[in-house]
């Protein structure tokens, strides 16, 4: 069972976007099945990294249409991006310290983070991106 399904309602009107956020909830089910499979320690690592690396592209690319759209929200947006890219930064050190893996409560609060922030914050952008003609 997947933790997460991209669908149309999570589009921000914004197709590079939009793909960018269903690969993220790819990489949060990546985690979900090898929790699930038992596999979690021995593919936790090289996931989370993907997943942390993944995060930070994305962000950056986010921030970038809002930054060229003029997006008066960018300050906010990009203070919500740090706090998760930390968290995710967190748990990939806590693993590389043999402190953890991952477990119900790290996708959970991934899966909630992601699907608050895509249907709360995300969607305020896209309609100011599209009028600005960012591409």
């Amino acid at each position: 069972m997947q933790l997460l399904t991209w669908n149309n309602e999570y589009s921000v009107g914004v197709q590079t976007l939009d793909n960018q956020h269903s690969v993220f909830m790819d990489l949060l089910n990546e985690l979900h099945a090898a929790m699930e499979s038992g596999q979690a320690k021995s593919r936790t690592g090289t996931t989370l990294r993907k997943l942390l690396n993944y995060t930070r592209g994305h962000f950056s690319a986010e921030e970038a249409m809002m930054a060229s759209a003029r997006y008066p929200g960018l300050a906010e947006h990009r203070s919500m991006h740090r706090g998760l890219t930390k968290h995710v930064e967190d748990a990939e050190a806590r693993f590389e310290r043999g402190e953890g893996a991952v477990n119900s409560q790290l996708l959970s609060f991934l899966r909630d983070w992601i699907t608050h922030h895509i249907e709360n914050s995300d969607k305020a952008y896209g309609p100011w991106i599209n009028k600005s003609g960012v591409q």
